[in-house]
């Protein structure tokens, strides 16, 4: 992947190296957040959002929190690989999604991106590594600890600067239905639904955002030509090591289709490559088109 040559987003904020305030590491207890791993595995919406379903409500925190107000990270161009890399992939998806909307004659509102290391407050709560990267609707950003890039590589066998890339516009994707209003109805939903319609709602929503992450990938590559035939497959992979049979054969060695919250193997593949192959928003309702 040539990404090099690429710009940096001015949405960046780097919290790596940060304590959290008064010297925390984190404030959800390591048991419920086995729990919300367990629910909703890891890679994608907050899981943090699904301690909040637990606790029956749809979101947690309503704004800012005073933690968030004392952290403030470095701004501006990142010197470091993995950072560089961060940073030129969140824009490439600014610049394909402001066309996107554009063409819809609509207003693309970007995503902030904070990089960290641990734990970091956010308007959802305490992000922390543990739970992967997500997307915290309430302050529309999406949290990331860099270190996932290698545990994608070495315990997920999904290496490749693609795959990496896919992870980051999997997050936006998210951000995307936020924007749409997917998000909030999706929730609203699971708040009357019971634990397997919930659950099929979010696999639903997840596939949907690999959907958006591939429409990235089809329009950037249209503007740059900076894939070649092996990240595109790398890509592929990812979408498919990260399947929610494919995490709990790892975590327990069996499979439970009706405890699924991300949407399989082949069948995030299937609606990444779907994105891509198509380029479209309309070709991603994957709540109208529930197969695979």
């Amino acid at each position: 992947m040539r990404w090099e040559d690429g710009r940096q987003s001015d949405n960046v904020e780097d919290r790596r190296g940060m304590r959290m305030p008064g010297g925390r590491t984190g404030g959800v207890g390591i048991g419920t957040l086995v729990i919300a791993l367990l629910g909703s595995w890891l890679f994608g919406i907050n899981p943090m959002v699904v301690l909040g379903l637990m606790e029956g409500a749809s979101q947690l925190g309503g704004g800012a929190t005073q933690q968030q107000q004392q952290v403030q990270g470095q701004r501006g161009p990142v010197q470091d690989e993995g950072g560089r890399f961060t940073s030129v992939i969140l824009a490439s998806t600014e610049d394909v999604w402001q066309q996107v909307f554009r063409t819809a004659g609509a207003q693309y509102r970007p995503p902030k991106l904070v990089m960290f290391d641990g734990a970091t407050p956010t308007a959802c709560g305490t992000g922390q590594t543990a739970t992967g990267p997500f997307y915290c609707p309430n302050d529309q950003t999406v949290y990331i600890d860099l270190s996932f890039y290698r545990m994608l590589a070495q315990k997920f066998q999904a290496p490749g600067e693609f795959a990496n890339a896919y992870v980051v516009a999997h997050e936006v994707g998210h951000h995307i239905q936020n924007l749409l209003g997917t998000m909030k109805q999706v929730q609203a939903a699971q708040q009357r639904a019971g634990e397997r319609q919930a659950n099929q709602l979010s696999v639903r929503l997840e596939l949907q955002a690999d959907c958006y992450a591939g429409v990235w990938a089809h329009h950037s590559q249209k503007a740059r030509s900076w894939l070649d035939r092996g990240d595109i497959e790398a890509g592929l992979n990812a979408a498919a090591q990260i399947g929610d049979d494919k995490m709990m054969r790892r975590a327990s060695g069996t499979v439970v289709p009706d405890a699924f919250t991300h949407g399989s193997g082949a069948q995030r593949a299937h609606w990444f490559g779907q994105g891509m192959k198509t380029g479209s928003l309309e070709a991603c309702d994957t709540f109208r088109q529930t197969t695979p």
